[in-house]
């Protein structure tokens, strides 16, 4: 179980707390009373709850529980929008931890047991893994969805990290796919993707029930780790740049009107095609910063995703446009 090692005694006593004050509004002086120990203590028990995932708080505006933002994207766009409140005097990083911090929350209800969850590596998704809250699942797991490695460096220690704590989040057993980011050469990867154990990896992304996502550019604000961390050379971004690439998805290229066909590096990625991303029944994308907007629009227009992670300012600048 997830919480072994935490502490039989502070996980039963935890949950105790949480109990008597979420489900019988009892205050904490009289928790305290009960459980015999202190204000102070049922305090400190009540934050362990949350923190270990067994207590999970939502919060509903009275007046209005769909803001007109979310409904004015559902209806334009045909997704579920969250809009992560912040203000618009947070500096850029501050700003995707904040997301971030918000989309690990909502993403815990959306994964259970006997579930697969496809994640594709970055820096919006290394932000989401730092903040995840525990949940106990079953028969459960989480599968990579794009290579790492480039002439640099494996990228095994980027991307295994942020794979790892999803793992231990849920509870889940974690599926890495050890190829390039992008192959050299075409050919390689249709030689490869005929192997067996790559064979199985690629089946495994087929059956996802929840794919996970960021969007990457090469003009955020917050660099995307494709465009800086050493995977692509001038000829690529000057090719990228003839093919009028506004963003990407698991290093899978797409323009401003969502097309991803006759992309050259496309041919090269070892990321799913944005057809086959497209068949999962929940995609999960996460966004912060208006200079992801381009990228964006283009994500919408390509149908990749059925809910959105985005922060107020960006919502309110989509909708503008």
């Amino acid at each position: 179980m997830a919480n072994e090692g935490l502490g039989s005694d502070k996980v039963r006593d935890a949950l105790r707390a949480a109990h008597l004050y979420y489900m019988q509004d009892l205050t904490m002086e009289a928790i305290a009373s009960e459980l015999r120990t202190s204000r102070s203590s049922v305090s400190r028990l009540l934050g362990f709850a949350r923190e270990i995932g067994l207590v999970e708080i939502q919060v509903h505006s009275p007046a209005d529980r769909i803001s007109s933002v979310q409904e004015r994207i559902r209806d334009q766009y045909s997704v579920t929008a969250h809009v992560v409140p912040v203000p618009d005097s947070t500096n850029e990083i501050d700003r995707l931890e904040r997301v971030a911090m918000s989309a690990a929350r909502i993403l815990g209800p959306f994964f259970d047991s006997n579930m697969t969850m496809g994640i594709a590596w970055g820096s919006t998704l290394s932000a989401v893994s730092r903040h995840l809250q525990e949940k106990v699942t079953h028969n459960s797991q989480i599968v990579q969805l794009n290579g790492a490695s480039n002439a640099q460096t494996t990228g095994i220690g980027y991307a295994s990290e942020i794979m790892s704590r999803f793992g231990r989040a849920f509870g889940a057993y974690v599926q890495q796919f050890p190829v390039p980011a992008f192959f050299d050469d075409p050919r390689t990867k249709e030689v490869l993707w005929r192997e067996r154990s790559i064979r199985r990896v690629l089946e495994i992304q087929k059956r996802m029930d929840i794919a996970l996502f960021g969007l990457g550019s090469a003009f955020a604000d917050v660099p995307s780790h494709v465009y800086v961390g050493g995977y692509l050379d001038d000829a690529d971004f000057e090719q990228l740049t003839h093919s009028d690439v506004v963003g990407d998805v698991a290093t899978v290229f797409y323009r401003a009107d969502g097309s991803s066909d006759d992309i050259p590096m496309n041919a090269r990625s070892s990321g799913p095609s944005l057809s086959l991303l497209s068949k999962v029944s929940r995609r999960v994308c996460v966004v912060s910063g208006r200079s992801k907007l381009p990228a964006l629009r283009g994500a919408l227009a390509a149908g990749v995703m059925t809910d959105l992670i985005v922060d107020e300012a960006t919502a309110h600048s989509l909708l503008e446009a």
